[in-house]
Formats: structure tokens, C-alpha cells, sequence
């Protein structure tokens, strides 16, 4: 029971790679099956993260893989809709870059670093749920500009997130 969070975390991943697959298919329904997956994603995300909270379930293994679970299904979310012309070239390049970035220096400081990990802000938090808005929208209505304007506040809430979370650790260097 101590490994639920873990657990849930291993479906997101799993959830990852049929994204695409359920986005692209010939299925009449595959866009609403492939919604109904990001959703399923999110709400495991909330789902693991209130049970690891809530019952002090927290483990090192669930602070690397949740944050990473949570990357990989935008990245695969994103990915999919500038392939498909739902999203702007330079949205999905801005936020794969980003991740990247934020994955590889996430990575560099838990493994060199003595399992140090960044831990995740406001501005992060509200980035990552105006996606989990904006997706759907541009999902359901693809010409609609509100979605747009949604992911357009996120960019500008991780760049805040981003120089949070350098300041952090610029702070915090002589440390680790």
C-alpha cells in the first residue's frame, strides 16, 4: 500500500505512449479516447500526489519519476498536436526545449548532486494547469484562441518558474 503513489505514477507513464497512438488511429473516436487518456493522466497526477501527501507517502523514487511522468505527457501531448497543426511550431519548441532542459538539470542534480532535487513552485503549478486547460480546448476547438491565450499565460509563468527556480538554486550552490 506504501507504493500506491508509485504505482499510479508507473500508469501515467504507461499512459505516455498511448497518447499518440489512440490521437492518430483510424478510430471514429480516437481524439476522445486519446483526451480521455490525458485526462486519465492528470488525474493520477492529482491522485498520487494528494495519497503521497496526504498519507506521507513520499518517496525519492516518486519525487524523480512523478515530475518526469508529468514531462513526458506533455512533451507526447504537445508533440502530437504541432504534428497535427493544432499548436504553433514555436509553442511546442519553447516547451521542448524547456523540459529538456528542466529534465536534464533535474537529472544532473539528483544523481551528482546527492539526490538533490528543485522543488516544484507556484508559478510551475499554475503553468502546468493552464496546459491541463488550454490542451482540451485546443483539443475540442481547435480555432478557438482561448486555449491559445491560456498556453500564452503558461509560457510566461514558466519563464517566471524558471528563473525560481535558478535563483534557488543559485542560492543554494555552495551547498550541493
Amino acid at each position: 500500500m506504501n507504493q500506491l503513489s508509485n504505482i499510479l505514477t508507473g500508469i501515467r507513464l504507461l499512459l505516455v505512449p498511448l497518447f499518440p497512438v489512440a490521437f492518430f488511429s483510424d478510430h471514429p473516436e480516437g481524439r476522445k479516447i486519446a483526451l480521455g487518456i490525458f485526462l486519465l493522466a492528470g488525474f493520477t497526477d492529482f491522485l498520487d500526489g494528494f495519497i503521497a501527501r496526504r498519507f506521507n507517502m513520499v518517496t525519492e523514487l516518486g519525487i524523480v519519476l512523478d515530475p518526469l511522468a508529468d514531462k513526458l505527457m506533455l512533451l507526447t501531448v504537445l508533440f502530437t498536436l504541432w504534428i497535427n497543426g493544432t499548436l504553433p511550431w514555436w509553442f511546442a519548441a519553447f516547451f521542448f526545449a524547456k523540459e529538456v532542459f528542466m529534465i536534464a538539470a533535474g537529472a544532473y542534480l539528483y544523481f551528482k548532486k546527492g539526490k538533490f532535487a528543485i522543488p516544484s513552485n507556484y508559478y510551475g503549478k499554475t503553468a502546468t494547469a493552464l496546459l491541463f486547460l488550454a490542451i482540451p480546448l485546443r483539443m475540442l476547438l481547435p480555432h478557438s484562441y482561448t486555449g491559445l491565450i491560456l498556453m500564452g499565460i503558461a509560457i510566461v509563468l514558466m519563464v517566471t518558474a524558471f528563473i525560481s527556480y535558478a535563483r534557488f538554486y543559485w542560492q543554494r550552490r555552495e551547498f550541493l
